[in-house]
């Protein structure tokens, strides 16, 4: 038995050990969306869950999903982004395509968003893509 109460260790930082099994024992969505969090942050830009209505964001993801869906009888591009701590769908509005918008694709998007049915919307953001050898 130690002499030191289990609250004391547990106030201890983790050991090069411990956190190689807290490692192996996430989930693979938990690492990724950790990762995610990471490369935004890297990239200074804000986090989409903490982003408000009607404020303008830089923000870094992956592509989740992407389809073409009219909007008033205009083609939109829309894309779901994600960055570890919520989702943003993003929207090109008149655009079919655009080259390099597909699913697991990074890219840092920025613009003003605005809320639509209790969702965060980017409507045409500016955006870069991330090469793909940092993926």
């Amino acid at each position: 038995m130690s002499a030191v109460p289990r609250s004391e260790n547990a106030a201890k930082p983790a050991g090069r050990f411990r956190r190689m099994l807290d490692r192996l024992s996430t989930s693979q969505q938990e690492l990724e969306s950790e990762e995610l969090q990471e490369d935004a942050e890297a990239s200074g830009c804000t986090r989409i869950a903490e982003c408000g209505d009607r404020q303008i964001v830089r923000v870094a993801g992956t592509l989740r999903t992407v389809t073409l869906r009219p909007r008033a009888g205009v083609p939109a591009l829309e894309a779901e982004l994600f960055d570890g701590t919520a989702p943003l769908d993003v929207v090109w509005l008149g655009r079919r395509s655009i080259a390099g918008i597909e699913p697991g694709r990074r890219l840092i998007a920025s613009g003003r968003i605005s809320m639509s049915h209790g969702r965060r919307v980017l409507f045409n953001p500016k955006y870069e893509l991330r090469p793909l050898g940092q993926e």
